[in-house]
């Protein structure tokens, strides 16, 4: 059932309904959110793995994608960190860098701190989001990796959304339509 209000997708396996948002007055997308949803976390890790080059460590923003980059973690016995949105008390020299999503109304910083720069250094890192769209939050992240001077082998999400899937960069499961709004 595909309509003005919904977008039938399968997904690892797994079909979901998900509903159309309004983006602005001339875009609607379809909201995928993992949050919650154990089956579908669980097959999309166990896929993106199978097509994902050799890493040493997963690294994520602090967003939807962490249950992604968990579960992947999990499955693959490899360690993930996770690139915060605010700096906290605890985190030591931290650097960041700036990213604006499309599901974001303002700017935003990512973070990582002095301990979690010390392991990424000289490693071998795959970044992961649920669904990469514009593109500018994975290019945030891969900035953020790159000034820790981790070396990027790979960028996997579920999801490439509207363009995205014709780039030749990242690794994903499925495309994702997006939706004029006319």
């Amino acid at each position: 059932m595909n309509n003005q209000n919904f977008f039938n997708i399968k997904i690892a396996g797994c079909e979901r309904t998900l509903p159309l948002c309004s983006v602005s007055d001339k875009l609607k997308i379809a909201a995928f959110i993992m949050f919650g949803d154990v089956e579908i976390t669980e097959k999309s890790a166990c896929e993106l793995l199978k097509i994902c080059p050799d890493f040493d460590i997963l690294v994520t923003a602090e967003s939807k994608g962490i249950p992604l980059c968990y579960e992947m973690a999990r499955q693959s016995g490899k360690n993930y960190i996770v690139a915060r949105k605010s700096a906290k008390l605890y985190m030591k020299s931290p650097i960041s860098v700036d990213v604006k999503s499309i599901t974001t109304a303002n700017i935003q910083k990512l973070y990582l701190a002095e301990e979690e720069i010390k392991k990424i250094k000289n490693k071998r890192i795959l970044l992961v989001d649920d669904v990469i769209s514009t593109g500018k939050s994975i290019a945030a992240l891969e900035e953020l990796v790159t000034k820790a001077n981790g070396k990027i082998v790979g960028k996997a999400c579920v999801l490439a959304e509207g363009d995205a899937c014709r780039r030749n960069d990242i690794i994903f499961l499925e495309k994702l339509p997006v939706f004029p709004i006319e």
